[in-house]
């Protein structure tokens, strides 16, 4: 049998917490090692318990979840952040993916596609809420359809290559990394690779 995916859970509300641990609990798949109420907390933690998934809020005291998405990533390369929130505003997406996030997941989603998302991510597959993944998609349009900005409004999809692009709207549809293969006719570790330098 598979070793159990080892999750650390960060939110400022014990109650969301609490929410999260009996869900997951209730999962052989899944071991909680940690419950962090803070950005400073999660670092932490993570340098203890090294887990496979941070379920990462947005907004916490001492240190924002975006910062604290920089630094776990710092301490612990391997471990993959999903972003769960309640904001899906370009102030909160773009940084946080930026920081390291591999998902955006925003807080009314159904239990049973969080547990998905977590799953995914362990394997280094992305999962983008609709509404993150149409506002990633629109940016990439616009960046795509606009003469290059100066100074600090350059756009970072800019880079991004014809197939790269490609890969990334399969993604925003919620394919996961061996439908996409098979939609573009390249191996899983092609896509892997395009993921990775998205």
């Amino acid at each position: 049998m598979n070793e159990p995916i080892s999750v650390l859970l960060v939110d400022d509300h014990e109650v969301v917490r609490q929410g999260l641990r009996a869900f997951l609990e209730a999962h052989p798949e899944f071991v909680v090692v940690g419950e962090a109420g803070s950005g400073k907390e999660a670092v932490r933690l993570t340098e203890e318990h090294i887990p496979d998934v941070v379920l990462m809020d947005l907004i916490m005291p001492e240190m924002d979840g975006v910062e604290a998405t920089r630094q776990v990533k710092t301490v612990s390369p391997r471990t993959q952040i999903v972003v769960l929130t309640s904001y899906h505003e370009d102030e909160h997406i773009f940084p946080a993916l930026q920081a390291g996030a591999i998902s955006y997941i925003l807080k009314d989603v159904k239990m049973e596609r969080l547990a998905d998302a977590i799953q995914r991510a362990a394997r280094g597959e992305v999962t983008l809420d609709p509404q993150v993944a149409a506002r990633v998609i629109q940016e990439l349009h616009g960046a795509r359809g606009c003469a290059p900005r100066s100074g600090d409004d350059i756009n970072p999809f800019t880079e991004l290559t014809r197939r790269e692009m490609e890969v990334l709207k399969l993604i925003a549809n919620g394919q996961s990394n061996s439908q996409i293969a098979g939609q573009l006719v390249i191996s899983e570790h092609t896509v892997k690779g395009h993921v990775s330098n998205i």
